[in-house]
């Protein structure tokens, strides 16, 4: 039964600062996920991102997850927003998914986008008739992006109204286009309002399609994004409900984003409740 508990692996997340990444390679990671920001699709920023994605393939792990840009001048990146209020930020959602992918391509790693956001959803959300207008929109474009990504894409789970985890029809409309997807427990358990048994039907419903996780702790009420341990997730009833197939780093809130210790100490936490587990079952009198 131990053998169909996902060992924990060791997943760290950085920006493109050479601090950053020289930080979490001193882990050896077995997968590495890049934080992409604005800057980083400049030509020069561009040819910065693939050298670093070169040197983490060359020490590390070919493992690589980019993580599509949060923000646009300031804006979120949501694919919610009209295109014809918001040219500008359309074309650079498109154009820097397009450039990631292209990476994702040559490099054979992945490309993360969020479905949504939360922050200012809703404010985009408004600028339609409705929220079914608003959702069957956003799922036009992610139709499109994952054809173009192919094998090569994923996306997010958010806390907003679109493109969520935690309500059954919700995930049913989500399978129907069969998408490869990222689920980040903490945003399904806030959405959730800290329920550990709708997490617990989200992870088990959608698992097939998950190809990656963002292992994260949370209270369940705010985007607090804590070291595992100190939130209410119940880690020891997530574990086995990971698919043992799929990657997942932590996303966890740094003190410091040129030391990786609250992403460390969440896989320290993992592992040793991990060994627990397996401990326990294997001491567990055999049914006769």
């Amino acid at each position: 039964m131990s053998n169909s508990i996902r060992k924990p692996i060791l997943g760290l997340k950085a920006g493109t600062d050479a601090k950053q990444i020289r930080n979490r390679l001193k882990y050896s990671p077995t997968v590495f996920e890049f934080f992409t920001n604005e800057d980083d699709f400049t030509p020069e920023g561009l040819k910065r991102l693939e050298y670093d994605i070169q040197w983490v393939k060359s020490e590390a792990t070919a493992k690589i997850i980019l993580h599509h840009p949060m923000r646009f001048k300031g804006e979120f990146t949501e694919l919610v927003a009209p295109s014809k209020k918001f040219p500008e930020l359309h074309n650079f959602i498109y154009q820097t998914t397009e450039d990631l992918l292209q990476f994702a391509f040559d490099y054979d790693i992945q490309t993360l986008v969020h479905g949504s956001y939360a922050r200012r959803t809703q404010f985009f959300i408004d600028m339609y008739p409705n929220l079914s207008t608003a959702r069957k929109e956003v799922f036009a474009q992610l139709d499109e992006l994952a054809e173009w990504g192919q094998e090569h894409i994923m996306f997010e789970n958010s806390i907003s109204p679109i493109f969520y985890y935690g309500n059954e029809d919700e995930e049913n409309d989500i399978l129907k286009h069969n998408y490869r997807l990222a689920f980040d427990t903490s945003h399904c358990f806030i959405k959730c309002q800290g329920s550990n048994e709708l997490l617990k039907r989200a992870l088990k419903h959608l698992k097939s399609n998950v190809v990656h996780y963002h292992l994260v702790d949370s209270m369940g009420k705010t985007h607090d994004s804590l070291t595992l341990g100190q939130g209410k997730i119940d880690w020891k009833m997530v574990l086995p409900l990971l698919n043992p197939a799929a990657t997942s780093i932590y996303e966890i809130n740094l003190a410091n984003q040129e030391d990786a210790k609250e992403q460390v100490e969440s896989h320290y936490f993992l592992t040793e409740l991990y060994k627990k587990i397996s401990d326990d079952l294997t001491i567990m009198p055999k049914n006769r």
